[in-house]
């Protein structure tokens, strides 16, 4: 109803004053709501018809395909940012105890294997490692030192090794692991057995090796033969003592790191009672990292992850 006509009315006396301005009031908010409706729709469309893409072309149908899972899509990016951040996170957790710079210069479609990291100009070593430590020390501590060792000849040469460098220290030992090979048949156990006293004597004179050593080391070969009788291989009867899964330590600081353990006592005092020589508790735990039957790699070592899933998958 409009104006005038509401008026009209009043002045016949058809409609009251008070519901004449009631429906005056109702007309004017009507009026309002549509002036504002009309305006917001015209907002929403004229919004719409900009945020149009230019490739665009109206009447043409689209697949939901290529709004969820086309590359650039809302949800592909959505899931790319999704596994961005899972793949952080298992790098986070893999590196823990690592410098920051790894995180910093992560990038989530490259991510660097943990058994075989790539390598690094300064990677993080243990403490004993040190700017001025000789270059076979450092190979040693990163391609050997704490890797499971499975074969009788390898774990018959670092046992050597192990007590060789009692009184020295192990880079002097590790200079001379060629000479001992070459000494010792390549530590084939039933050929060293066999040496007589004119051969040890003649080994120890060429290769300057001690001839109480050179004593030691066949007598040694004839014990492990005696193991080999009894447990099937020497890998077998070392393994046994550690139920076949090395020992995993989380040592922060060097100093903590202990030169024997109770492990390494009992399979001295074993080793001693079969008669076997340069097999005290200190040696036996060297030999002990040196095989693998132990991981001490410091968990702010960067060796430390790559020997523990090695212990795990071997």
């Amino acid at each position: 109803m409009s104006r005038t006509e509401t008026v009209g009315l009043t002045k016949r006396g058809t409609l009251q004053p008070s519901s004449c301005n009631r429906l005056m009031g109702r007309s004017e908010s009507l009026k309002r709501d549509s002036v504002m409706s009309n305006g917001g729709s015209a907002k929403v469309r004229g919004s719409l018809e900009r945020k149009k893409s230019k490739s665009f072309k109206e009447g043409e149908s689209y697949s939901s395909w290529l709004i969820t899972d086309a590359p650039g899509s809302i949800a592909a990016v959505r899931r790319e940012q999704v596994a961005a951040q899972q793949a952080l996170r298992k790098l986070k957790i893999a590196h823990y105890g690592r410098s920051k710079s790894t995180l910093t210069n992560f990038n989530s479609s490259k991510i660097v294997p943990l058994v075989h990291p790539s390598p690094h100009p300064h990677p993080q070593r243990c403490s004993f490692i040190t700017p001025t430590s000789d270059p076979i020390y450092v190979a040693y501590h990163d391609e050997e030192w704490g890797v499971p060792v499975h074969d009788d000849k390898t774990l018959f040469e670092l046992l050597t090794l192990s007590g060789a460098q009692v009184g020295s220290d192990w880079t002097s030992t590790l200079r001379k692991r060629n000479d001992f090979r070459k000494a010792f048949m390549e530590f084939e156990a039933e050929a060293v057995a066999k040496l007589n006293e004119k051969e040890m004597n003649a080994i120890s004179i060429e290769y300057k090796i001690e001839m109480s050593k050179v004593r030691g080391i066949v007598e040694n070969a004839t014990k492990i033969l005696e193991i080999k009788k009894n447990f099937g291989s020497l890998e077998k009867y070392f393994w046994g003592f550690v139920n076949n899964k090395p020992i995993s330590t989380n040592y922060k600081f060097g100093h903590k790191v202990p030169v024997k353990t109770s492990k390494s006592e009992s399979i001295s005092k074993d080793m001693v009672r079969r008669g076997f020589r340069y097999v005290g508790p200190t040696v036996v735990h060297s030999f002990m990292q040196a095989a693998g039957l132990t991981n001490d790699h410091l968990l702010t070592c960067y060796r430390h992850i790559p020997c523990t899933l090695l212990s795990t998958n071997p």
